[in-house]
């Protein structure tokens, strides 16, 4: 226990209110470093304008999730139960830290490599026949081992099968062009916010394959 308050105290950290639901005006503990970010709010609001009731009582996925802000904003708002999957050991202590405080029970972390650990939880809601929304942010910042992050994402992407998924969506650097079609799955919209851009994937209708 020592060692993981040293942990976390060597690492800045800020708030971030839930925008909406349930545990609007919570603090999210937000870590201030190079390997995570926090999508900014008006990110945030526009994604779970879209999102909107469509999602209640809807699984969520958040892939590299950070401090899972994005993964409590969607139980809030009425998301049956959610995942985050996190590779990084501080950043993942304030992930589980935030879901003990705001959302018990409701929300499963996961320590390890998404690109591993996707799979496990893809199988999970296979086996329970559920069709989830799935929000990928892979890292922006393009450092040692992250050279092919987008091409990896995109494998993940094209594992998606239809009956499994309600919507899937990428937070990518505006700058990076991602394909209409992914696998079994077709771009239905963008919003940029500056730097970032938001594209929304929904699976490919039987009279569009």
């Amino acid at each position: 226990m020592a060692e993981k308050r040293r942990r976390k105290s060597r690492m800045k950290t800020y708030d971030a209110p839930i925008i909406a639901g349930e545990f609007k005006g919570k603090p999210v503990e937000i870590p201030s470093v190079a390997t995570t970010r926090s999508s900014k709010a008006i990110l945030r609001e526009s994604l779970f304008n879209t999102l909107q009731f469509d999602l209640m009582g809807k699984p969520f996925v958040e892939v590299f999730a950070g401090s899972g802000s994005v993964a409590l904003e969607a139980v809030s708002r009425g998301a049956s139960r959610a995942w985050c999957m996190e590779r990084n050991r501080e950043v993942y202590d304030i992930l589980r830290a935030n879901v003990e405080r705001i959302a018990p029970g409701r929300i499963e972390t996961v320590w390890g490599d998404s690109f591993v650990e996707f799979e496990r939880v893809y199988r999970e809601l296979e086996a329970g026949g559920e069709r989830a929304y799935f929000y990928f942010d892979p890292p922006f910042a393009i450092r040692e081992g992250m050279e092919e992050i987008y091409e990896r994402t995109l494998k993940l992407l094209e594992h998606i099968a239809p009956q499994q998924c309600e919507m899937a969506i990428v937070e990518h650097m505006t700058t990076v062009d991602l394909p209409e079609r992914i696998g079994a799955l077709k771009l239905h919209k963008k919003r940029r916010f500056g730097k970032s851009t938001l594209s929304y994937y929904r699976p490919v209708e039987p009279d569009e394959a």
